[in-house]
C-alpha cells in the first residue's frame, strides 16, 4: 500500500484560500508532499491529467469529474452571503448589460457559470460571452461588463471610478435563499485507493490550518494587507465572511447549483458528492 513517490497537492494563492493552506506545510514533509501553486482553471486541469494528486479547486470542476474524485471532508471556499472576491463590474446600466457583452475571468469554472446560472434564471437574460485574461480596463473596452475573482476582484472593487459591482454571493444568496460554495478540496480516487494514509495526513494538516487560522487571523490580515493592499479591517471582514465549513448547509446551496448548471446544459449528469474517509481516527480510537 502506498505510492513510490511524494504526494503533489495543488493550491490556489488567493487570499480567500489562504486560510486552508497557511499553516499546512508544517505538516507535511517535503519528501513526502510537494506543494504546487496556480490559479483555479490550471489546477482543474492538472488533476484532471493526473500532475497533482490532491487540490483545492474550483467547485465546478469537481463536478465535471465527479466520478474520478473525492471530495475531502469539511474543506471548502464558501460564503453565506457577500463573498467580496467574485464580482460582476459594470460602468454601464444593468440593463445594457443583460443585452450586451459580459467579459469572463479566464481562470475560474465555478464563477463563470454561476454568472450564466444567474444570468439564465434570474435575469432571464441572454447577453454574450468572451473570455479574457482578468485586468479591468482591457475587459471593459471590448465589454459591457467583466466578471472577476479572487485578489483581482478585491482590488477592482477598492477603485472608486464610478463603477457598479454585483457581489455574485449576495446576489445568489438573495435569490435563493443558500450560501454558495466555490471551492472544495479534492483528491483523485486512485491516489486516494493507493495512499490513503497520505491523504488523510493532508486531510488532518488542512484542518489544522483552518482551525489555527480562524482561531486569530491576524497573520492572515497582515500578510493580506502587505501583499494586496487595503486597510486591516476590510480583510478582518473578509475572512469573516467568508466560510471554510463544508457542512449539510453548505452542500445543500451546491447541490442547487448543480441542479441549476445541468438544468442549463452545462453539467451532463447528476452530481453526487464523494468524501473521502479517514479511517485513521477510527484506528487510533480502536
Amino acid at each position: 500500500m502506498g505510492l513510490n513517490r511524494p504526494i503533489t497537492i495543488g493550491r490556489i494563492d488567493y487570499a480567500n484560500v489562504w486560510p486552508i493552506f497557511h499553516y499546512a506545510e508544517q505538516w507535511l514533509p517535503r519528501d513526502r508532499f510537494i506543494i504546487d501553486t496556480r490559479v483555479p482553471s490550471a489546477l482543474n486541469r492538472a488533476l484532471a491529467q493526473g500532475e497533482i494528486d490532491i487540490t483545492s479547486m474550483s467547485s465546478y470542476a469537481y463536478a465535471e469529474h465527479a466520478k474520478d474524485y473525492l471530495v475531502l471532508p469539511n474543506l471548502s471556499v464558501s460564503a453565506k452571503g457577500r463573498v467580496n472576491s467574485i464580482l460582476l463590474i459594470t460602468k454601464k446600466p444593468l440593463e445594457t448589460v443583460l443585452r450586451g457583452t459580459i467579459a469572463m475571468t479566464s481562470t475560474s469554472a465555478t464563477s463563470v457559470n454561476l454568472l450564466k446560472i444567474i444570468m439564465s434564471l434570474y435575469y432571464k437574460a441572454n447577453p454574450s460571452y468572451i473570455t479574457m485574461e482578468p485586468l479591468l480596463d482591457s475587459m471593459l473596452e471590448q465589454a459591457d461588463a467583466a466578471l472577476l475573482i479572487g485578489d483581482t476582484a478585491i482590488q477592482a472593487s477598492w477603485r472608486n471610478e464610478g463603477f457598479t459591482v454585483i457581489d455574485l454571493g449576495e446576489l445568489w444568496k438573495s435569490w435563493t435563499g443558500y450560501g454558495m460554495t466555490f471551492a472544495l478540496v479534492a483528491v483523485r480516487r486512485t491516489t486516494a485507493e493507493a495512499d490513503p494514509e497520505a491523504v488523510a495526513t493532508v486531510l488532518h494538516a488542512l484542518t489544522e490550518s483552518k482551525r489555527l487560522s480562524l482561531q486569530d487571523p491576524s497573520p492572515l490580515i497582515e500578510k493580506a494587507c502587505v501583499q494586496l493592499g487595503g486597510e486591516p479591517s476590510y480583510w478582518s471582514r473578509y475572512f469573516q465572511e467568508l466560510t471554510y465549513h463544508f457542512g449539510s448547509d453548505e452542500q445543500a446551496g451546491l447541490s442547487l447549483y448543480f441542479d441549476y448548471a445541468k438544468q442549463l446544459g452545462l453539467l451532463d449528469e447528476e452530481i453526487q458528492i464523494c468524501f473521502f474517509e479517514d479511517h485513521t481516527a477510527l484506528q487510533v480510537n480502536e
